[in-house]
């Protein structure tokens, strides 16, 4: 996948997410959400040329990329994702933690979105 492909395939998640959620589908809305901010870390990290086939790798360009921008909350909001990760196999998440955690990744991949933009070098891989 491209970097703009890696884009649409989070925001897609995001919206099947909140449909799922609505339908009380909340496995299926729970994995869409981490989905949505898996792409979007892999669109950064694909941009940037880091790794990010595997879980580790993405966790670490979450690391990565809140200290580059000092922003601890780009990794705090990736470990909200992973929550929703494990939600997808435990079911475990109370509505209300769902509802705020949803705000978290919804925010983490707007802002990584737009780092995407930041980050344009010109490169086809990337593009």
């Amino acid at each position: 996948m491209l970097v703009h492909e890696h884009i649409q395939t989070a925001q897609d998640f995001l919206e099947t997410a909140n449909r799922e959620f609505e339908a009380g589908d909340i496995l299926q809305g729970s994995e869409k959400m981490w989905g949505a901010a898996s792409h979007a870390v892999m669109a950064v990290s694909q941009r940037r040329g880091w790794p990010f086939g595997s879980h580790n790798a993405m966790r670490e360009a979450a690391r990565r990329l809140a200290g580059e921008y000092n922003d601890p909350f780009i990794e705090a909001a990736f470990g909200v994702a992973e929550k929703f990760h494990a939600n997808f196999y435990h079911d475990f998440m109370e509505s209300e933690e769902r509802q705020s955690s949803a705000a978290s990744v919804r925010l983490l991949v707007t802002r990584l979105t737009a780092m995407t933009d930041d980050d344009r070098n010109g490169s086809d891989q990337s593009q």
